[in-house]
């Protein structure tokens, strides 16, 4: 039970423990123990999760829904399971949870479905020219881009929730920027860039007060963070597996049930209809209605199995490891000359990007590579926020469950040694 006290950061030795449960952790690079700090990329995978995909394909592997034989009914009812363990996950009815490959499809997905006029929906979900899509400056081509092309196809207008300097929204324009014409708001829960939490109740209550739909990008607060949607109160909001220690090629889209049953589909043909003629078709109800086509069956289960391992974990105790690792990654980076950090102060889940003064980010990432620790380079699918911070590209640092002290100091070194090397040092 919450009793509302604060959860205390995962041990040295329960994180000992956990990185047993992952193999690659082992890995030698480059004559380096492996030191993985690019988790808001891709994570790693528990044993448990690789066993999942495994067990299921070794002895369950059929498609789902409809089959009359045994192995079809075994997976139907494991595949539905895997979506009840999702829901549960994110405090929402297991009807509101659609599989999609990935996070970017579930953005494509809802965008696509709001530009389909000859649909009939709720008016607030059709856009006309006049209508406006309010996005922020923070936030990941996946969820700008759809955006740009869905004010393309309907004449809708394209407006942004600015940045400061330090790259913290702006939500004193709230007001400004979310007007009575808006009908869209989608926005991030967690910058991949910043790492900092926005808040996430301000932007949804002007959203409310306006009559828009609220879109969430949840794909670094759900590895990271307790992810309640219902008590966020979202229309939508997306996440990956591949980010929750699970496989690439699932992800999950949420869809609040009013909402969600008022769209149409987006890709349409086999497992997603009721009657068909050789004139028309007429379609399940969410969620079957957006799953056409044959589905990621052993990579839900294995995503319902990482969920099960975070949970046993618990999710408090997750978020306050990741504030661990923030702090001692920001604390040590303040120590090395010349490196800037982007993000204001505040709340923020285990990642840092930083600019090292006189040395390109690729370089900094090939350096530390050469010492086996894996980190990401360049502008992480934002370049707007990037442009607006006046930068091309950044280092990034990010970690998971999985990281240690020792791996963060590590880094810290490399970070403070590739300035001797690249010439840069006091």
């Amino acid at each position: 039970m919450n009793t509302g006290a604060p959860e205390t950061a995962l041990t040295e030795a329960e994180v000992t423990a956990i990185r047993a449960d992952f193999p690659i952790l082992t890995t030698r690079v480059n004559g380096h123990p492996l030191v993985y700090l690019d988790s808001a990329a891709t994570s790693q995978k528990p044993r448990m999760v690789l066993d999942a995909e495994r067990d299921f394909t070794e002895n369950r592997n059929s498609a789902v829904h409809r089959g009359a034989h045994t192995l079809a009914a075994e997976a139907t009812e494991e595949f539905e399971a895997a979506r009840a363990t999702v829901a549960r996950f994110v405090g929402v009815d297991a009807d509101e949870i659609v599989w999609t490959s990935n996070a970017t499809e579930g953005l494509n997905l809802v965008a696509y479905a709001l530009s389909n006029a000859t649909f009939a929906v709720d008016d607030r979900l059709r856009l006309s020219p006049g209508d406006e899509i309010v996005v922020t400056e923070q936030e990941h081509h996946a969820n700008l881009v759809p955006w740009q092309q869905l004010a393309l196809r309907t004449g809708a207008t394209l407006r942004f929730i600015p940045v400061d300097d330090k790259g913290a929204l702006r939500i004193d324009l709230l007001d400004e920027v979310i007007t009575e014409r808006a009908r869209v708001v989608a926005f991030t829960h967690v910058s991949n860039v910043l790492g900092v939490i926005n808040p996430v109740g301000e932007i949804v209550a002007r959203a409310k007060q306006v009559g828009a739909i609220t879109v969430l990008d949840a794909c670094q607060s759900a590895p990271h963070l307790p992810l309640a949607l219902r008590a966020l109160d979202v229309d939508f909001a997306v996440f990956s597996g591949h980010k929750l220690l699970a496989p690439t090629g699932i992800g999950v889209l949420y869809g609040r049930s009013a909402v969600l049953n008022a769209l149409p589909p987006f890709i349409t043909g086999g497992s997603m209809i009721t009657t068909v003629t050789m004139e028309s078709a007429e379609f399940l109800p969410p969620p079957q209605r957006f799953e056409a086509g044959t589905q990621r069956v052993s990579q839900g289960i294995a995503l319902a199995a990482a969920l099960d391992y975070l949970g046993a974990i618990g999710m408090g105790r997750v978020a306050a490891h990741g504030r661990q690792v923030s702090h001692r990654l920001l604390d040590g980076l303040a120590t090395i000359e010349g490196v800037r950090v982007l993000g204001a102060a505040g709340d923020r889940i285990g990642l840092a990007s930083f600019d090292v003064a006189g040395i390109h980010a690729h370089d900094v990432g090939q350096f530390l590579d050469d010492r086996g620790i894996a980190v990401r380079v360049g502008h992480h699918c934002a370049q707007p926020l990037h442009r607006r911070l006046g930068l091309t590209a950044t280092t990034r640092a990010s970690g998971s469950i999985y990281t240690t002290d020792a791996e963060i100091d590590l880094f810290l070194q490399a970070v403070a040694d590739a300035r001797s090397f690249f010439g840069v040092a006091q």
